[in-house]
Formats: structure tokens, sequence, C-alpha cells
């Protein structure tokens, strides 16, 4: 059996005597879950080279080593697609996805995927790797996405997403004059009982918060940054509809209002106007904070001129 490149940590004399699995769990950080896995894997927790369970203790200077058995997506047909790779490591791959992709292959969908792609990657660079996103993106919206390359990584960063400690950037451009520069939306998320695939503010829904920054101020629209707390389905183009500020080219969420505007811009952007800028968190290998960006697509960055007076169809517009 193939492994991952193990953990390591070396008892230090101040833990001398601690519970092999309170090193796991506190130093290591692993969770209950991929240790009740580790468990069943042949020396996949080891003291010195030997396989231990995990409720003998240890003494200083113990070197305790963790391995996770290599997996491939054997379930994704590999696909040489343009992948735009942000970063890379032993750990994880950063892409910047574009837009129209979908992540990972569903019912109707199962090629032309950012999952074919990135398999095809590993497959031509010899690396068994199994698909893990950390995060999903809509298909309409760019931006970075990370994967993580082991189930400890994949383990890691979605903790640090549920203690909201990962930093999730966007860039969104949104119809009409933001009343103020800055905002809080804090405001539950449910599905549409009449339109399950939408989603709406109603008091009966999840959590969701999202923060913004007014970046640049149009006529009719506006540039904005935006930052998540949560990060449930379609949040910021939701919130965004919910303060009167529908995302520009968001064909399931835009206010008859605009019609007129967006029309008006002749196509463009051909999609909801929403780029995941940024994303940072504490890289699982290097216990570094790690932050990744991607740049403003060129088919945003075209809307930009557009809607600041400098391209085709700005004339058109009149409020």
């Amino acid at each position: 059996m193939s492994y991952y490149e193990p953990l390591v940590y070396v008892v230090p004399p101040e833990e001398d005597g601690f519970l092999l699995k309170t090193i796991l769990q506190k130093r290591l950080m692993v969770s209950r879950k991929l240790l009740s896995r580790l468990k069943l894997t042949e020396m996949g927790i080891t003291v010195n080279g030997e396989r231990r369970y995990i409720s003998v203790k240890v003494a200083a200077g113990d070197r305790v080593e963790v391995r996770m058995a290599q997996e491939e997506s054997d379930d994704i047909l590999p696909q040489d697609l343009p992948l735009t790779i942000v970063h890379e490591d032993e750990h994880l791959l950063v892409v910047a996805k574009e837009a129209g992709m979908i992540v990972h292959p569903t019912h109707g969908h199962y090629v032309n995927t950012l999952a074919n792609a990135v398999v095809h990657h590993w497959r031509q660079a010899g690396e068994s790797v199994r698909f893990r996103p950390v995060h999903r993106l809509d298909q309409e919206t760019s931006g970075v996405l990370a994967i993580a390359k082991t189930p400890y990584v994949h383990q890691q960063i979605s903790e640090q997403m549920i203690r909201h400690t990962v930093k999730k950037e966007y860039l969104a451009f949104v119809w009409g004059t933001l009343a103020a520069p800055r905002g809080t939306v804090d405001a539950p998320i449910d599905r549409d009982p009449a339109q399950p695939h939408v989603r709406i503010v109603t008091p009966a829904g999840a959590a969701a918060v999202t923060h913004y920054e007014l970046v640049e101020q149009y006529d009719q629209a506006a540039l904005v940054r935006l930052w998540l707390e949560t990060g449930r389905t379609h949040q910021i183009r939701v919130h965004m509809t919910h303060l009167g500020h529908p995302l520009v080219g968001d064909k399931m969420y835009t206010l008859h209002a605009y019609a007129d505007w967006q029309a008006a811009l002749g196509g463009l952007p051909g999609r909801q106007a929403l780029h995941a800028r940024l994303l940072g968190f504490t890289h699982p290998g290097t216990r570094a904070w790690t932050e990744f960006a991607a740049p403003l697509p060129a088919d945003l960055a075209q809307l930009r001129e557009a809607l600041a007076g400098r391209g085709d169809g700005c004339a058109q517009f009149e409020l």
C-alpha cells in the first residue's frame, strides 16, 4: 500500500506521559472521524516506527507518525482541460476556476468539470490523489478555489471554516447606488418553498452573515468587496438582492427594475458578476497564515470599463 508523506510529531519533555490519543487530537489536530479511519489503516499510527494503540502513553523524544493511504478519484474521468494553477504543494492545490465550469461531476454533468481537469493534471504528474475541494463556487462564479490532497488537509481547513477563521473575499458588480460605503447583512437564508433551487431571506432559514464595502460607484451600478462569515448557497447573490442591489448579470435574482440597464450592456458579462478574489487560512502543512488571490477575469474587467463609461454601451444607460 502506498502512503502520503507522514505527519510527524516529536514529543517534547513537558508532554512525557501524555496519552497517544491526546497527542493526535490536541497537537496534530486529528479529528475523531479521521482517527477512526487511521486506526483501521496498517501503520496508520506509529510511535518510533511501531504500530501502537492510541490508549498508550508516550515518552519525551518519541516520534509519532500518522500515515494516510493514497487514494484516487476512480469515478472521475481525466480530461485535458484548461487549468489555471495559483499554487500547488504536497498538501493542496489552489486554482483559479473559470466562470461556467462546474466544480464536481453531478447528475447530467459527468465531464468538462474542474474535477475532470484536476484529476488529469495529477495523473500527468504521476500523483495518486483523490479530488477533495474544501469549498465550492457556483458554476458561473470565477475565482480562487482550494483542493485538499489528503483527508487530513481537508479536515484541517474544514475545521477552520466551521470556526469562521477562513478569509473569503469576493468582488461583485451590483446594480444601483449604495446608501452607505460599507455595511453588514445579517439575514438567514433558506430554500424558496415555491422554487427549491432558489434561495430567499426568511426568519426560518440558516444564519448567514455578509460584510460589504464599496470599491467604485458608477452611475447605474457599483463594484463592491465582500467578506463572508458563513457559506450558504447563493449567499452573496441573495443578500445583495435583499438589499435591493442584485448582481449584474444574475438571471435568477435580478429585480425587474434593472432589466433595461442589464439589456443596455449588450450581453456583458454573460453570467452573474461575482469573483472569488482571495482565500486565506492557516496552511495545514506549514501552520502559517497563507493567502491566495486571483485577478479579475477578462469578462469582468470589460464590464468594469463599460460601467465606468470607457467601454461600449455605457452611453445607452438612462437613470
